[in-house]
Parts: C-alpha cells; structure tokens; sequence
C-alpha cells in the first residue's frame, strides 16, 4: 500500500532537484534503493539488501549535497537507514547515531563548495536531512517492537490453527478406536472360547464363530463409513466443535440461526461443516466466519482466502456427490478474499430424501 506512495514522492522529488540526464540517474537511483529496501523490508527480508541500499543512498546524498545542487537527495538514504538500522541485532544506537552524524557531515561539507548563504545552506543541507533522517530512524524503533509482536502473535495463530487440526484428527482416531478397539476384544474373548469348547461343544462353537463374523462384518461398514464422512452426525454438536476449534486458533465466529435445521438433511450439513471447517484451518489464514443456518441448508463464509485458484479439495469434491445424490446442492465459491461453501436441499426434495432412507 506505501510502495506506489514512496515511488510518487520519489519521483517528484527527482523532477524538482534534477537539472540534467545524469542527475535524474544519480537520484533515481537512491528512490530505487529505497524501494528496494522497503520492498524487502515488508518481506521481512530486509538484511540481504541493506548494505549495498544503504551504500548506494548514502553516495548519492554525497553527489546530491556536493556536486549537485540537490537537497533532497537524502530522500533515499533516511528511508533506507530508517528501515535497515531497527532490523540490527547489535549497536542498533551506534549506527544510528554514525547515519544521523554521516548526514549531517555531508550537509555540512556543502559550506566548502558553495558561495551560498550560510544559513540557507544550514537549514537546507545540515538540520533539515539530520533531523528527517533521526526523527525517521527513531520512530522505526518502536515500529519494530509493534511489528515483532504483530509476528509473534501470527505465528502463535498458526500454531493455534494447526493444533486445532491436530485435535480434530485425534477425535477421528478416538472414533476409529471406538469402533475396533471393543470388537476386536469381544472378538478376541469368542475365538478364546471357542478353542476351548472346539473338541466338546460344537453347536456351541459354530454360534460363537457366527456372531463372530457378525462382529466383523458390522465394524468394516462402521470402518468405511467413518473413513468417508457417512457415520451419523449431530449437527449442534458438530456447529459447537466448529466454534471451538475456531476460538481456539483465535478466529471470530459469527453463527445465525434463520430456522431449525430439518432433521433429515442434519448429517449431510454437519458433514459439510466438519469438512469445511478443517478447510478453513489448514488453508485459509481467516479472521472471521460466520455459519448461517436455515430449515434445510446451511452457508460458511470465511475470509482470509489466498488469491490463487481454487484448490482441490477432495473432501469436499465427495461431499458435492453425496449431497447431489440425496437431492441437495453444494456450492463452493472464492471470491474477494472471500471463501464461501454451502449446501442446501430445496423443499420437496428433502422429503423424497428422507424417503430414500
């Protein structure tokens, strides 16, 4: 947002100071190395320029002040310095210092080529450029704290968000273990049983064996629905996981009730939000979402989405089949910033859905 606003300051300083081809050059390019700076400098990867920056802005505040009659060609040597001294691990306060001194030296060897007035020179090339430079220099310093915290906090936001996507898969292993984990031991204790009554009972065992089969057969259909998001849901529990998970990777959610959900299509839309909800935390870097829920549909908005074309997000690729083939529609849409899913079963179809079941 500043760089446009940097470059048009720049240039306009260049086309007031410049009387010739080659002063244009000398100027432009202490505006280029400013850029460059602040460029790298928004990247948070300022160190791998601000050497040859600050050496190229400090030669033509030199030409600008000794050679050139050019006031403002300390234009990009404050910006650079401003940008580039904060960033220091050590002797931040000596380097200021040395920059603020070197620009008030250089404004002050303009007295020895010019036959100007003296106090004009002063103001013009010594407390002008001096005090621009340190007040630049000295605001940037608690603008780095500022900037450091805002780093740590987005930092501590992706942990949030990764942690929240980490408890989300600890839930489908608790799921998964709750399914096997009490079949296998009943089937564990049957096939026991069953070794010890095979030479003395074998009606016996011929039914420990079928309930056995039974067992197994009805936890690979739980397996499978699990795996694909077709195990029976609750859509307030799944709604009060969203805003948890939410909160706790410190993003606002906004929930409007517009209707009582329709029991039936409940499970698809609680599908829906689960899925779109791990979406929003290991894609999105979202702020807000707001759910709104109605009497057969339900839509999450998110911001925070990338500006890049839409990812391929199979979850919700399967869900889009699923809801199609229960009557319903599932829209995804990014736009603005804006990611936005929703499903919906018109009236009319949702009966003919409940039918199906």
């Amino acid at each position: 947002m500043f760089l446009p606003l940097l470059a048009a300051v720049g240039a306009l300083l260049v086309a007031i100071n410049a009387q010739t081809w080659w002063q244009v050059v000398v100027l432009g390019l202490g505006v280029v190395a400013s850029l460059v700076a602040f460029e790298r400098w928004a990247a948070r990867d300022i160190s791998r320029v601000a050497l040859p920056c600050l050496v190229v802005a400090a030669a033509v505040w030199a030409l600008g002040a000794l050679v050139m009659d050019g006031n403002s060609a300390y234009y990009g040597l404050s910006l650079v310095g401003s940008l580039a001294i904060p960033q220091l691990r050590r002797h931040r306060g000596w380097a200021a210092v040395g920059l603020t001194v070197y620009v008030a030296a250089i404004g002050a060897a303009r007295l020895l080529v010019t036959q100007q007035d003296v106090v004009g020179v002063v103001i013009a090339y010594v407390i002008i450029p001096t005090g621009v430079t340190a007040t630049l220099i000295g605001l940037m310093f608690p603008n780095q704290r500022f900037y450091g915290i805002v780093a740590e906090l987005e930092e501590a936001r992706e942990r949030e968000a990764e942690l929240a996507v980490a408890r989300e898969r600890i839930r489908f292993a608790s799921d998964l273990h709750d399914i096997q984990g009490h079949t296998l031991h009943v089937v564990k204790l049957k096939i026991a049983l069953a070794q010890k009554l095979v030479h003395t009972d074998a009606e016996r065992v011929e039914q420990e064996l079928r309930e056995v089969h039974a067992l197994v057969s009805d936890t690979i259909t739980q397996t499978k629905q699990l795996a694909s998001a077709q195990r029976r849901l609750n859509l307030s529990a799944e709604l009060e996981n969203a805003k948890n998970l939410f909160e706790a990777a410190g993003i606002r959610v906004r929930v409007d009730r517009e209707a009582d959900v329709d029991a039936h299509a409940g499970e698809l839309l609680g599908q829906v939000l689960r899925e779109t909800t791990t979406n929003i935390l290991r894609h999105a870097q979202a702020r807000q979402v707001r759910i709104t829920l109605s009497e057969s549909g339900i839509t999450i908005v998110n911001d925070g989405a990338q500006d890049t074309p839409l990812p391929e997000l199979r979850g919700l690729a399967t869900l889009r089949e699923r809801v199609a083939d229960n009557g319903g529609e599932l829209t995804v849409e990014q736009k603005d910033g804006r990611f936005l899913t929703a499903a919906a079963f018109p009236h009319g179809r949702s009966e003919a859905w409940k039918g199906d079941r």
